[in-house]
């Protein structure tokens, strides 16, 4: 069986690009501000140290580069990384990178936040949350 499609010539002409008006709703900026820049990236060989023997509370952000929502809470972990700053650690592990410390805690979805106390994980969620809903979590560790 052989399945023909046909477009018409514009629809293979077309392409969008991003306006360069930074005030444009749709205008992202190629680099990252240095404000979002706060979160510790992490690889599975830092894991042990850097989250299960940690002296205060870690979230560990498991997230991949091409994924949607992983990009719709950067914003908000940056700054809560910032706001917590002292009370709860805020790292970043790319999933796409590092297999071992995903798989060992069962991340099936991303982007998942665990937070760790004491070298446990006691709490985690799935997916893209408010900045309230994140501080609720972050609250009962810190």
């Amino acid at each position: 069986m052989i399945l023909e499609i046909f477009l018409p010539p514009s629809f293979l002409l077309l392409s969008y690009s991003l306006p360069s008006s930074s005030h444009h709703p749709l205008y992202f900026p190629r680099t990252p501000s240095p404000l979002l820049r706060m979160a510790q990236a992490i690889a599975d060989a830092d894991f042990d140290a850097e989250v299960l023997k940690a002296e205060i509370p870690v979230l560990v952000d498991f997230w991949a580069p091409w994924c949607g929502p992983c990009k719709m809470m950067l914003p908000i972990i940056e700054e809560l990384s910032e706001e917590y700053k002292g009370k709860v650690k805020i790292v970043k592990v790319n999933v796409d990178e590092n297999t071992e410390a995903p798989g060992k805690f069962n991340v099936m979805s991303i982007p998942t936040f665990i937070l760790f106390k004491g070298g446990e994980p006691v709490n985690s969620f799935v997916g893209a949350k408010s900045k309230e809903d994140v501080k609720k979590v972050l609250d009962t560790a810190a």
